[in-house]
């Protein structure tokens, strides 16, 4: 299983990837394999500010729905809309063409806050 070290991460399982002073936001590979395939991915919240922590969507896989939780403060202004006809991108390709959301940000200091990728494999046990 890989984790860029790039990226940091949340003991939601999201990743985020800041990205010319916005953040690329997805889910991680140890969330899609717990997860198995993923059917469908929902981000209703275009435009909303949406405050660390709170729920600004979700994805459903076969077994079941997960909310998705915004690992950082901002304003959602862009989805994957490949994600519509394809879904399952966030199995082949969590970390990049599996993105979910594109987020402006209101408070750049909450990503050094965020996981190591160090830390979330602590976390997670691998």
């Amino acid at each position: 299983m890989i984790f860029p070290s790039e990226l940091r991460y949340t003991a939601d399982h999201e990743w985020v990837q800041l990205k010319d002073g916005q953040a690329l936001i997805g889910i991680t590979a140890f969330a899609q394999a717990e997860l198995g395939d993923i059917v469908f991915v929902d981000i209703p919240l275009m435009d909303a500010e949406i405050s660390q922590h709170d729920v600004f969507g979700s994805v459903e896989a076969v077994k079941t729905v997960s909310d998705l939780f915004m690992p950082i403060t901002g304003r959602i202004v862009a989805v994957n809309t490949d994600l519509d006809q394809d879904p399952g991108l966030v199995n082949s390709d969590p970390y990049q063409a599996g993105w979910l959301a594109l987020v402006s940000l209101s408070d750049p200091a909450e990503f050094e806050k965020l996981l190591s990728a160090e830390q979330y494999q602590t976390l997670i046990g691998k």
